[in-house]
């Protein structure tokens, strides 16, 4: 089964993509849940578009990041897997992680 879900971001699309894609950020808004079910690693599948993959032993994982108004992004995830239903809240964590980042920077 898969999930869709779309979020804006305040934060430039170049800062929401490198925030995803960076190995070192994905524990702090991919759910535990996905994280534990087996080896997870990204994939930028086009970095002028911004769209990476994440894959798993059960799950996977496409992210499209694009400019929004007011300097902002529009965010597109697709999920699949037996855990879709987390779609919504793994852009409001990518979200969270976004903006803590760029409160500290």
């Amino acid at each position: 089964m898969a999930a869709h879900a779309e979020r804006g971001m305040s934060a430039p699309p170049e800062v929401v993509f490198n925030t995803a894609t960076d190995p070192d950020r994905s524990s702090a808004w991919l759910p535990e849940r996905l994280r534990s079910s087996g080896a997870c690693r990204v994939e930028v599948v086009d970095a002028d578009e911004m769209r990476a993959r994440w894959c798993a032993a059960d799950w996977s994982a496409e992210i499209d990041v694009e400019p929004a108004g007011a300097g902002g992004a529009r965010v597109r995830l697709d999920l699949a897997g037996p855990d879709h239903d987390l779609a919504d809240e793994i852009l409001a964590n990518l979200d969270r992680e976004v903006a803590e980042n760029l409160t500290a920077g």
